[in-house]
């Protein structure tokens, strides 16, 4: 499974001109998964959303996470971080789960998340957004589960 994750001041996704989820402070999480990822990938993506200590404390050093700060997360599903182009120019997507594998690991990550407290709101799975960020630093973290980079 991976993550990018991005705090934000501001996010929203909207679909077909309806806004299907928007948050102020906290962080914007793009989520794909891969077609092997089992729940300890996902207990790992999620403990790392939950606990990244990205935000600053009184001094501007990095050293609060989400939990401490009390922000949101928008939770946006994206096959294409499976997207291999290391061969020609057109990414292969053969690593990315199908949809009756990753809807409801994508499902399941955004349930973790809310069983710890926090305020999830997100798109809506397979279909095209309009993802709209205010990102805060700029601040983006990049989290793999298989620890591949």
């Amino acid at each position: 499974m991976r993550a990018v994750i991005q705090r934000v001041a501001e996010a929203s996704v909207t679909v077909e001109g309806n806004i299907t989820g928007q948050i102020g402070h906290g962080l914007l999480v793009l989520l794909g998964v891969d077609e092997g990822d089992t729940g300890d990938d996902l207990r790992y993506v999620v403990d790392k959303i939950s606990g990244l200590r990205i935000f600053n404390d009184a001094d501007g050093r990095f050293n609060l996470s989400l939990e401490d700060t009390g922000g949101a997360i928008l939770v946006i599903s994206q096959f294409t971080l499976f997207g291999d182009c290391r061969k020609g120019r057109r990414p292969s997507f053969i690593a990315a789960a199908r949809p009756e594998t990753a809807i409801p690991m994508y499902e399941s990550a955004i349930a973790a998340l809310r069983s710890r407290g926090f305020r999830v709101e997100t798109g809506v799975f397979g279909v095209h957004m309009d993802v709209r960020l205010l990102n805060d630093g700029p601040v983006t973290i990049l989290v793999d589960s298989k620890k591949t980079f």
